[in-house]
């Protein structure tokens, strides 16, 4: 499966982005769709996943509050809302679709990844 993310962008801090990760070549059918980012010189950190069957969110400590993950099975789609931005939340952000294996907080669970799209915070 192919996972096109876009949506990113510059916005000021206290705003808000939503992030889209369209799958493409087949229905998306696996367990979940996650989103990791990565900023310059850090690991990649987990923030939030979806059960794809069961519209299920699990968040990582850095969304909680402030961002929502959903999914639309019909345009084989899911998105990150992201609300109350901040200049810490810059970053490249990543789609991928987890393997139905393990942790969903842990991105080598992931079998495949979008290309990313970077997300810039303005203080």
């Amino acid at each position: 499966v192919q996972l096109q993310a876009c949506g990113g962008g510059l916005v000021q801090a206290g705003g808000s982005l939503r992030l889209s990760c369209a799958a493409a070549g087949r229905t998306f059918s696996s367990f979940a769709m996650g989103w990791f980012r990565q900023a310059p010189g850090k690991d990649r950190e987990f923030v939030a996943a979806i059960s794809w069957s069961f519209d299920s969110p699990y968040y990582g400590d850095c969304a909680k509050g402030r961002f929502t993950i959903s999914r639309d099975i019909a345009k084989n789609t899911g998105y990150l809302q992201m609300n109350r931005l901040e200049p810490e939340d810059t970053a490249v952000y990543y789609c991928a679709a987890h393997n139905g294996v393990g942790l969903l907080q842990n991105d080598k669970e992931y079998s495949y990844w979008g290309q990313g799209t970077l997300v810039t915070v303005s203080s």
